[in-house]
This record gives C-alpha cells, structure tokens and sequence, in this order.
C-alpha cells in the first residue's frame, strides 16, 4: 500500500498553496483535487483582489497558474475523491472514490465551503454574470449601481453595509418581518440611508440578457408573502448572503467541528484535535472566505506538517 508523507484533501488556493510549500520542503505531497478542482474561484469570472495580479485575473486562470506552481515544485496531483479516512492512528488510511487505499503520515484537509444558494434556475443561469456570492470578492464591479442582497442574519447585514459603501443603492431582501443579525448589525443596516428593506420578500426570478457566452444580469422579481404582490427590482447585481456549508461531512464523528461543520482548529495554528491533520482555507474559517486569508491558512498548514514529521519521526 502507498505511504505519503503529505497528503493533501481538495484544491482551491489552500489546497494549491499547501502543496507548494509541501513540495519545497521536499514532503512530496500528493493532492487529491476532489469534485471541482480550483474550488469556489473556477466559478467567478474576474478576481481583482489577489495579489500579484494588477490587473485582475480569472478564477479559473488563477488556480491555473498555482496548480502549475505546485506541480513544477513536484506536486503529484490526482483527480478523485477522498471518501473516508481512519483519524484513529498513524499513518491514516485513506480512501478514494475509486477504490484506491493509501496510508498518509499527514493529511491537510482543504476542502473548503459551499455556498447556499436559493435554487432558482434563473439564479444559476446568472452566475458569473451577475449573481454572486461575496460582496467583498465582487462588489467592487457594481460601484455606483444598484444590486440587491438575499438574508437575513448577520452575513447578509455585513453584506449589505459593505456594499452600501460602493454602491448607489442596496435592497436587502428578507423573508422575514425582522432581521436575524445581531442587534448591532441590525442597527448599523437600519442607520445606512442607500439600504433599503423589502420586509415579507421572496425573490422569484433573476431576469437578463444573454449574448453567446455572455450574460448580463438586469433585475430580480421579487414577491411579498403578505399581499402577492410582484415587483422587478432593477438591479446589476445580486448577492446571495444565506450561508455556507462547510465541505466536511467525511469527518463527521472523527473531528472536532462546530454546530455548523467547520472544523475547529487549535489557536494560532491549522491543527485539529488529531495530531498529524491540518485544516486550511474555508473549511476552517466562517470570518473571512477569501482566496488570499485561504492561501495563508495552506502556507500554515503545510510548514506545521514539515515540523510535524521532524519532531515524529
């Protein structure tokens, strides 16, 4: 059976940069890319806030070029799954999709966090064209435009008065007749004069054009659960603030993790509560969610690694 010194669970830049300090310290890790190799950034279209790139780059170009990196440093990136791990002893067995069976010495678990959609059709036609995730990953692009913002807790609220600050104008959706952030929150939302609440609000439909591959996203009908009534927001873009699941259903039961799934990490550090298992990027953190605070988190888990197989040899 295969025994790697690092083994390293999903892709995306946690995973990618993992690797390349993994590589360096002559650790010969191994990547497993998982279902969607690069993560979150292979849906967006333009990143503009990763450094090193002035003039802004695609998310999928981006994990291009630091899977290259990775690999040039003497990354073995596979394609597959991992589908179950045994914490109770090292080196960890590990399972693929396909059957596969491997030992590893260290494991950097980087598979990241999904985020929650509504499930609108119109919704995932206008990915990349208008809809989106994070305000703070995309909200630069609609300055001085109108969007809408989807939520009602206290990431929708941090949403919505972040983009406020950008923006002409932000509708901040909510099924609900009151919010379910924090009261500061709900104060500083209540306090911003280009916010505006639609209370009792359901969207119904993401509407645009579409021209070849491009599309652009132009409003959203939007319905009160009160009255019934309809209405067309006109909107350029529309930020989807419900939450995220953490990718870590695999470790249910073996690792610490937090009433929502993220894996709970010790301080200061990537490592979980099995000794010889790290945790990177949005899998671990539910503050941040950005390439670069991911990036750092991989850098970290893979010098911790390093020490780890020297001081456990």
């Amino acid at each position: 059976m295969e025994t790697i010194k690092c083994l390293i669970i999903g892709s995306g830049p946690a995973g990618y940069t993992a690797a390349i300090y993994a590589a360096r310290a002559d650790l010969k890790p191994v990547i497993y890319e998982g279902m969607q190799p690069g993560g979150q950034l292979t849906t967006t279209t333009e990143v503009d806030n990763f450094p090193g790139y002035p003039e802004g780059i695609d998310g999928p170009k981006l994990m291009e070029d630091l899977k290259n990196q990775a690999v040039r440093f003497g990354t073995d990136s596979r394609w597959g799954m991992v589908n179950h791990i045994d914490t109770t002893k090292r080196p960890f067995k590990v399972t693929i999709d396909d059957g596969t069976e491997l030992l590893a010495e260290t494991v950097i678990i980087s598979t990241g966090a999904t985020a929650k959609y509504l499930g609108l059709e119109s919704e995932e036609k206008f990915k990349g064209g208008g809809v989106s995730a994070c305000a703070t990953c995309d909200g630069f692009f609609y300055k001085g435009k109108d969007v809408a913002v989807v939520g009602g807790g206290d990431t929708a609220a941090e949403e919505a008065t972040y983009l406020a600050n950008i923006v002409r104008k932000v509708y901040l959706i909510h099924r609900r007749d009151e919010l379910r952030a924090s009261k500061a929150m709900v104060h500083r939302v209540m306090n911003t004069p280009n916010i505006e609440m639609l209370w009792d609000t359901e969207v119904k439909e993401i509407v645009g054009t579409e021209s070849g591959f491009m599309k652009a996203l132009n409003g959203a009908i939007v319905v009160n659960r009160k009255t019934g009534v309809e209405r067309k927001l006109d909107i350029e873009g529309f930020f989807v603030a419900i939450g995220h699941s953490p990718n870590t259903e695999i470790f249910k039961g073996k690792l610490d993790m937090d009433e929502v799934g993220y894996l709970i990490t010790k301080p200061d550090s990537t490592a979980t509560n099995v000794p010889g298992i790290f945790a990177a990027g949005d899998v671990q953190d539910k503050h941040y969610r950005q390439a670069i605070t991911a990036a750092g988190t991989g850098c970290m888990a893979a010098i911790e690694s390093e020490r780890f197989l020297g001081e456990n040899r």
